[in-house]
């Protein structure tokens, strides 16, 4: 189904309840898609794989972590085109259904920051126990990384139980990755959208740093 005006918020989560989620052919489309694929990318919570390396940098605290703070900047990031990625697929339509749906609460995104120069980050949507991850994005190195990971260690404190990655992406195998049938997803989703979830929001510096320690030693692999 193509939708070529503005979708209204509550239809987008009504979408979302149902498995499916809107992709547009390109930033500047007048309409956007609705996808309901054979397979489903998700990713693991208890454990998320960190690569040794990628351990190592998050320890060293390169970013300030921030919670909801810069929903626009970080959706807008991730629809702006650049030479990594010419073309993406959040127009206009999708963009402003997702920041309707963040001041209703729904919709949430992580930022990391370089001094006071946005470095990267990660936005999606909560339903019940469900986080349904849309986009990221990294202007230094790594940030996207990092954004996901302390995405990944609210997501495992709250009591959520899957983190969608929607499709299967190369880049995100290095965090155990794993394929599901749309199905599956779907019999899954029912249960754990209606069931409660906390999410926690931007934390003072040294709690969070304590829970992303909780999480490296006992959340993750």
């Amino acid at each position: 189904m193509s939708v070529y005006t503005d979708i209204e918020p509550d239809l987008l989560l009504q979408a979302y309840r149902q498995g499916i989620f809107p992709m547009a052919d390109s930033a500047d489309a007048d309409y956007f898609d609705f996808y309901r694929p054979h397979r489903r990318g998700l990713l693991p919570l208890n454990p998320l794989h960190i690569p040794r390396r990628l351990k190592k940098t998050l320890r060293g605290h390169p970013y300030k972590i921030t919670v909801d703070t810069a929903f626009e900047t970080v959706i807008d990031a991730c629809a702006a085109s650049r030479d990594v990625r010419p073309s993406t697929w959040i127009n206009r339509g999708i963009r402003d259904a997702f920041v309707a749906l963040h001041a209703m609460g729904h919709a949430h995104s992580l930022e990391c920051w370089k001094g006071k120069k946005f470095a990267g980050g990660i936005y999606g949507l909560k339903i019940g126990r469900v986080f349904c991850g849309e986009s990221m994005v990294s202007f230094e190195t790594d940030a996207s990384k990092i954004a996901l990971v302390h995405l990944a260690a609210r997501l495992w404190k709250g009591g959520f139980t899957i983190l969608d990655a929607q499709f299967h992406n190369p880049h995100l195998e290095q965090f155990g990755l794993y394929e599901i049938t749309q199905n599956a997803y779907e019999k899954k989703i029912a249960v754990e959208m209606n069931k409660p979830a906390l999410w926690t929001g931007t934390l003072p510096p040294l709690h969070e740093l304590a829970l992303l320690e909780d999480y490296l030693t006992n959340g993750a692999a």
